[in-house]
């Protein structure tokens, strides 16, 4: 059973055939699908699942805090299950891959206090940006 459902299990999140399928579709490592890539592959599941209830099912599991939506540079939106796991993206500025990464160390010290301008920070976001190897083979 993946991280996912244990942690939707444990939330007593009713779990019908089609929202068990997205949450297995959302299994894995640096998994960061569009919509209608996890309609996509969820209808292969379970050929009958509506676009409507992947988009309504999503919007759940984002509301929940159970999956993160990430957004780069005016694509399509991308869905990440490791929402409980600190981390930061590396994305391809060309094919637009995105993978999870951990940088060591903490990030806000890199904030000196003067550029704070008083505010109590609670959270940091980085995006890495760079061309993947498959990207860089091919140019």
């Amino acid at each position: 059973m993946s991280d996912l459902l244990e942690r939707l299990r444990g939330r007593g999140w009713r779990l019908t055939a089609q929202r068990r399928v997205v949450a297995e579709v959302l299994d894995g490592d640096h998994v960061h699908y569009t919509a209608d890539e996890v309609h996509a592959r969820a209808a292969e599941l379970l050929p009958e699942i509506s676009r409507a209830t992947v988009y309504n099912t999503l919007g759940e599991l984002v509301s929940l805090g159970e999956v993160l939506e990430v957004s780069t540079d005016g694509r399509a939106k991308r869905y990440d299950p490791n929402a409980h796991h600190a981390h930061q993206h590396l994305v391809c500025s060309r094919c637009g891959t995105i993978r999870d990464v951990h940088p060591a160390g903490d990030l806000l010290a890199g904030l000196p206090d003067g550029e704070r301008f008083g505010f109590t920070v609670s959270a940091v976001e980085v995006t890495y940006r760079g061309i993947c190897p498959g990207c860089a083979a091919t140019a």
